[in-house]
């Protein structure tokens, strides 16, 4: 567990993340930011691509769970139903509390789970002081100035290692 704004993996879109990339890390539980990872902000049905994804990754052996700070539970829930998976709302990242009842839900140590997000400040910071796997996804969409001014104070942490 470590205060670092850090990631331990990049890539460019969530659906990059493969099955062979996740056994070879070690990870059997993904944990997913919802808002800006899955899905641009707004968008009530996953894609076509990332429905292909989460099948694949479940298909693997990969369990799959939202853990998201959004307050309304009604696209969260959406979005658990159509793609299979639980789901957790009002996380609070970057706090770990989340991540770590998850876990303990699921009965996933800390050394083969990751969590994936956009936000360096949110969801890097939840994962590393969680203990787990850190994954860094480039926004889906900077739709507003307040997510581009955020995403330029994150831009030292984000060019820290390599895009897989």
């Amino acid at each position: 567990m470590s205060f670092s704004p850090f990631p331990k993996y990049k890539f460019r879109a969530l659906t990059d993340i493969s099955p062979k990339f996740l056994r070879g890390a070690g990870i059997e539980l993904l944990l997913l930011d919802l808002d800006n990872t899955i899905a641009p902000y707004g968008q009530t049905e996953p894609s076509r691509e990332v429905l292909e994804w989460a099948r694949a990754l479940a298909a693997s052996g990969t369990a799959l769970y939202i853990v998201s700070n959004s307050r309304r539970s009604g696209r969260v829930a959406e979005y658990s139903r159509a793609l299979g998976i639980p789901y957790v709302n009002r996380a609070k990242k970057p706090f770990p509390r989340k991540p770590r009842e998850v876990m303990t839900e699921l009965r996933t140590p800390a050394a083969k789970t990751a969590l994936v997000g956009d936000q360096i400040y949110t969801d890097t910071l939840a994962a590393n002081l969680a203990g787990v796997s850190s994954i860094l996804v480039k926004p889906i969409r900077l739709s507003n100035i307040f997510l581009a001014i955020r995403y330029g104070l994150e831009t030292p942490f984000r060019i820290w290692g390599r895009t897989l």
